[in-house]
């Protein structure tokens, strides 16, 4: 633990999210032991992944975000509503401007900007787009936690990649299967799905630089982050959890419950 105190945020933060990505490709390798994935198991998967990510966009992002704006002249509840719709509209647009497809569209149902790209890699960018605001979320926390900012702390910001590596491992699973599906060998089918989680390193990098070196927008960065987990999540996970009958979409809500309280003792216990 010591060695972890007194290393740079910014590093930590870029070990944290290399892990996550480690753990999305460690779920795309299931395709090279199954080539169908049960649609109630996946919607499952999708349930506890919106679940983490709804946990983590309160208890590690917006709740601390609130108590940091709390110091300053601004109102707490502005700063947190602010951050909170421009990591929205952040997505929101980038939804709208990045070509993908989701898991369960029919051929001709891409977003985005019109493209001849093939429907594999639509996909892939799909799982990319929401990997984004996980990779910011880790390393703002880890940032935030660097600065000594209130109750943010390492522990807690180890928890917040913590729960979002565990899951990644499903949604690794969940492009590269679906991939294999489609038809592409075994081998591509990993690649591209451990693909779409090299973004988080990026994004994790990004997020703890901004927050060290420009401490005042350290509240507005959290919130941001958890806008942008909640809009994923209500734009693409729990929609693609529904997909299918009554059982299997009951099995995404416990998924959905189990997620969120997995997350929740997680990030108390640690926080």
């Amino acid at each position: 633990m010591e060695w972890i105190l007194n290393q740079n945020p910014v590093v930590l933060a870029l070990l944290a999210t290399l892990t996550t990505w480690a753990l999305t490709a460690l779920g795309a390798a299931m395709v090279f032991f199954f080539k169908e994935i049960n649609q109630r198991v996946l919607n499952t998967m999708l349930g506890f992944a919106a679940g983490v990510m709804i946990a983590a966009s309160f208890w590690s992002l917006l709740a601390p975000a609130i108590e940091m704006a709390e110091a300053s002249s601004i109102p707490a509840w502005l700063v947190a509503a602010i951050g909170f719709l421009g990591g929205a509209a952040f997505l929101w647009l980038a939804d709208k401007i990045i070509p993908h497809m989701h898991i369960n569209a029919k051929d001709g149902e891409s977003e985005g900007f019109s493209t001849n790209l093939k429907r594999s890699i639509l996909l892939v960018f799909s799982i990319t787009l929401h990997n984004i605001p996980e990779g910011l979320a880790v390393g703002v926390a880890f940032g935030a936690a660097a600065n000594g900012m209130n109750n943010i702390t390492i522990l807690s910001a180890i928890a917040v990649a913590v729960g979002i590596g565990i899951q990644n491992f499903p949604e690794g699973a969940a492009v590269s299967i679906p991939l294999r599906r489609e038809g592409l060998s075994r081998t591509k089918s990993f690649l591209y799905g451990q693909a779409s989680g090299i973004v988080e390193p990026i994004a994790g990098v990004i997020g703890a630089s901004l927050v060290m070196f420009v401490q005042p927008i350290l509240p507005y960065a959290l919130a941001f982050a958890a806008g942008a987990m909640i809009f994923v999540v209500v734009e693409e996970l729990i929609p693609e959890a529904q997909n299918g009958n009554h059982k299997s979409t009951h099995m995404a809500t416990m998924g959905c419950i189990i997620g969120f309280t997995f997350m929740m003792i997680l990030d108390v216990a640690l926080g």
